[in-house]
């Protein structure tokens, strides 16, 4: 068993939660573009999630969504005046860039950053490299609200290390912990890193879709988080899987400790794969491993089953928390059964409903930033972000206080929903113990902004 205890941090969905479908490659976010949205519903069913895992006896934690719309990026895009002017310059003259800078899309926080564990560094500290996101434009304007965040979590010097985002642009596009695995076995740890695409070489790429991760980035990535070149491998993922929309290495491949989960189209050379994994980790390494006859890529793409949670419960055992959609496609349920069935770590799979994250391309693994620690860096995390029974419960009651069950094109240039968002956002901030987290808390403005 590890010494340290895995923490997963999930990001709290904000008020303006829609279905803009603003990310190419995404399949369901492209499918479900246009459809009303529902904040309330869909941040409470994220709380519900967190909830079940931490009554798995699993360390859960929380993080605040971005404030959103991004009045500063507004700003920056020539829009002036008030707050509520701004908003409502931008819905008459380019609605659709209204919704790129209203995403609540910081709620899947397995992009926000790449996590090294202070067991696998050189200089003995956790380490977190905030994604820069700059494949797409919505999801990029996260990177400033992350580092602020985790910068204020993680603040103690003497256990951690919070770097800033890569350099951006497309050289080094940087997705984070989604395409990004971490293996512990008998024979040691390894990082596994999933990238797309090459900006200095000509590997064959997707025809269809964009790749979004590059190997510079990934291998940028690992040398800032200190890692020795013995547990860091790099792994480009197939091109035929991001075409058929795997975006992300998460898509098509899950890791926890000694067990891999993934399907034969996550990758290139699969094969090869696992074997260079098994000649690395040892032979406790075991996977389970998907061919396309027995689960269609399109069907593991539709249900999700690879974007599942893997935890390890105070047993020792693995169960998966996996999206109902899931349990509904008869090949991705087989699957999972035949994984639960096979001699592995894994003794249980348990179902759950976050159908507001699939319905925009998130399963249980995209809300989540895995977070590995021992009790000395716990204790010395900052805020009150550690899940129990007490603080769900004034989340939930915070939740259906201030959010809306409705929202909207129209209503993001609503100035009340601006007020409701900022004071909404000033009380998390109360609960979370961070502080003045927020640029409309620092810049000393009225709750709700000056209109």
């Amino acid at each position: 068993m590890p010494t340290w205890q895995e923490t997963n941090f999930d990001g709290l969905v904000g008020p303006t939660h829609q279905y803009a479908g603003l990310s190419p490659g995404n399949l369901a976010s492209i499918r479900h573009a246009g459809s009303i949205g529902n904040p309330r519903a869909a941040a409470l069913q994220g709380l519900e999630k967190m909830r079940f895992v931490a009554s798995l006896g699993v360390s859960q934690a929380v993080l605040p969504p971005a404030a959103r719309p991004d009045l500063a990026t507004l700003r920056r895009l020539g829009f002036t005046g008030t707050d509520a002017a701004v908003v409502a310059q931008a819905l008459r003259i380019d609605p659709g860039l209204l919704r790129l800078c209203s995403s609540a899309s910081s709620m899947w926080t397995a992009n926000a950053a790449t996590v090294a564990p202070s067991s696998d560094t050189q200089d003995g500290r956790l380490h977190l490299v905030v994604a820069n996101l700059t494949s797409m434009f919505h999801r990029s304007l996260e990177a400033t609200h992350t580092e602020r965040v985790l910068r204020t979590i993680f603040a103690d010097a003497q256990h951690f290390e919070v770097h800033a985002p890569l350099p951006g642009a497309q050289h080094f596009s940087d997705e984070g912990a989604a395409n990004h695995s971490r293996f512990e076995s008998a024979g040691g740890t390894l990082h596994l890193f999933g990238w797309g695409r090459e900006s200095f070489g000509a590997v064959a790429g997707p025809k269809r879709h964009p790749a979004r991760q590059t190997l510079e980035a990934s291998r940028a990535v690992a040398r800032s988080c200190q890692l020795p070149d013995a547990v860091s491998l790099f792994w480009q993922q197939s091109p035929e899987g991001i075409d058929a929309g795997a975006f992300h290495s998460d898509v098509l491949a899950v890791a926890h400790q000694n067990f891999f989960m993934l399907h034969e189209l996550a990758f290139v050379e699969t094969g090869t794969l696992v074997d260079e994994l098994q000649r690395r980790l040892g032979g406790d390494l075991v996977c389970s491993l998907a061919q396309a006859d027995e689960l269609p890529v399109a069907d593991a793409v539709a249900a999700y089953p690879f974007n599942s949670q893997i935890v390890s419960l105070p047993s020792g055992d693995l169960v998966i928390v996996a999206p109902k959609e899931a349990q509904q496609n008869a090949s991705a349920a087989r699957f999972l059964e035949r994984v639960v069935a096979e001699d592995n770590p894994v003794t249980a799979v348990h179902y759950i409903d976050v159908n507001a994250s699939m319905n925009n391309g998130g399963g249980p693994a995209c809300l989540r930033l895995r977070v590995a620690m021992n009790a000395e860096e716990r204790h010395a995390l900052a805020g009150n972000m550690l899940l129990d029974d007490a603080l769900y419960a004034e989340l939930r009651r915070w939740v259906e206080r201030f959010y809306r069950d409705r929202v909207d094109v129209a209503d993001l240039a609503d100035p009340e929903l601006l007020d409701e968002v900022h004071t909404a956002l000033d009380e998390l901030t109360r609960l979370l113990g961070l502080g003045s987290l927020y640029d409309f808390q620092r810049s000393g403005a009225a709750q709700g902004g000056q209109r």
